[in-house]
């Protein structure tokens, strides 16, 4: 893996005002990324936009992050490059800040398997204007798969990192064979505590999602019962301890592999939403669900696609009883990727297409998130032959 040299320049790719599928409420933005660049992922400061993403250049990959502060994007920063990166449509690497320190992660190949590689964390320090790269979050030493990470900033100047860990995939029995969950905490030094085990059996290939309440992280992800019922369960870290994994709600969709499908997590205050994909009784859909008890019970579940979701899910909370859900669902020949505001008593607005895209799995996750009151969308274009991030806004008032 080769570190780059970081840039601290700004550039002004200011914003443009364009109509995006008639709506003329939906705001085109100007990015910094070049062409080939793919799995952008984006965090709110609450005051910046940040943005990751992954471009590639013949046999190198780049992991580059910029900010957006509603006018101007700072200049591309090239965190660090590998030619032996496990780079993948649905397990991309995150990234956070937390008082201006920043943490994210590349998945790097450990043996010649496919599903060989290790999580390798990048941080960088505020105060000592450095990144410390290559910090190895997983420690078990087994050539097995490590990924699907969820960053979160955490007190002061840490964060919390949740993933899925194969190292029971691998050097036991058949039949034991287990992706599991795991979670720790990373402090401004780079240094990892409390690696702890959350879940011995899980689906092994849908991503995971958390948010951070009073209480501490709640962690939602896809199970997997001994039966193959592979449901949305969460986690909680209350008073110092973790909870069971626990059922959101039992749709008892039964599939015998990975769907690939993820759910996705908010919080505000006390209150949570969580959004999630399920195909049970082959009726594919988007549900969501609140809580008003910092996740411990959620309410009634409402559907939000329009049928035959294809998911992709990401959600944000905008205040105490709001949630925007973000996802992909069909069109006749086409795929959508939609928006919809919700509330927590199944009251919804009527959703709006924020651009065509396609179904094939290079068109990666749109990525959702609110900076004061400003939605953004990010997702991979294929209109061109080369993939590119595209990124439009929309104001909650227009939702």
């Amino acid at each position: 893996m080769i570190l780059l040299l970081v840039s601290c320049k700004t550039e002004t790719s200011k914003s443009k005002a364009v109509v995006l599928m008639g709506h003329t409420t939906i705001v085109k933005i100007k990015n910094p990324s070049s062409p080939n660049s793919s799995l952008p992922r984006l965090f709110s400061s609450g005051e910046d936009l940040l943005m990751s993403w992954v471009q590639n250049k013949d046999s190198i990959a780049n992991l580059k992050y910029s900010k957006f502060n509603g006018t101007n994007w700072t200049a591309p920063t090239e965190i660090i490059s590998g030619s032996d990166w496990f780079v993948n449509w649905a397990d991309f690497p995150d990234i956070a800040e937390n008082n201006g320190s920043i943490l994210t992660n590349v998945l790097q190949k450990s043996a010649e398997g496919t599903y060989t590689y290790d999580i390798r964390l990048q941080l960088f320090s505020k105060q000592k204007n450095t990144w410390k790269n290559n910090i190895l979050l997983n420690k078990d030493g087994k050539k097995s798969e490590h990924g699907f990470v969820s960053i979160l900033p955490y007190n002061n100047d840490s964060f919390f990192v949740t993933w899925l860990d194969g190292r029971t995939l691998v050097d036991v029995p058949k039949e034991n064979e287990q992706m599991t969950l795991r979670a720790a905490f990373i402090d401004a030094e780079g240094e990892i505590s409390n690696d702890i085990l959350l879940d011995d059996r899980t689906c092994e290939c849908c991503n995971t999602a958390a948010t951070i309440t009073a209480n501490g992280p709640i962690v939602a992800y896809r199970d997997r019962s001994d039966t193959e019922i592979r449901d949305i369960s969460i986690v909680r870290f209350v008073n110092g301890n973790w909870t069971a994994p626990k059922n959101v709600y039992q749709d008892q969709w039964k599939i015998p592999g990975c769907p690939v499908n993820g759910p996705a997590i908010d919080s505000f205050n006390g209150a949570v939403a969580l959004a999630w994909f399920t195909a049970e009784n082959d009726n594919p859909r988007i549900q969501v669900s609140f809580s008003e008890d910092q996740g411990k019970t959620f309410g009634l579940q409402y559907r939000v696609d329009s049928g035959n979701a294809i998911g992709r899910v990401d959600l944000v909370m905008i205040d105490q009883n709001n949630a925007v859900i973000s996802w992909m669902e069909p069109d006749g020949i086409d795929t959508l990727i939609q928006v919809l505001k919700v509330s927590s008593n199944g009251e919804k607005n009527t959703p709006i297409t924020v651009t065509k895209t396609r179904s094939e799995r290079s068109s990666g996750f749109p990525q959702l998130e609110l900076v004061g009151d400003t939605l953004y969308v990010a997702w991979t274009s294929l209109e061109d032959k080369k993939p590119a991030i595209k990124i439009a806004s929309v104001l909650v008032s227009n939702l």
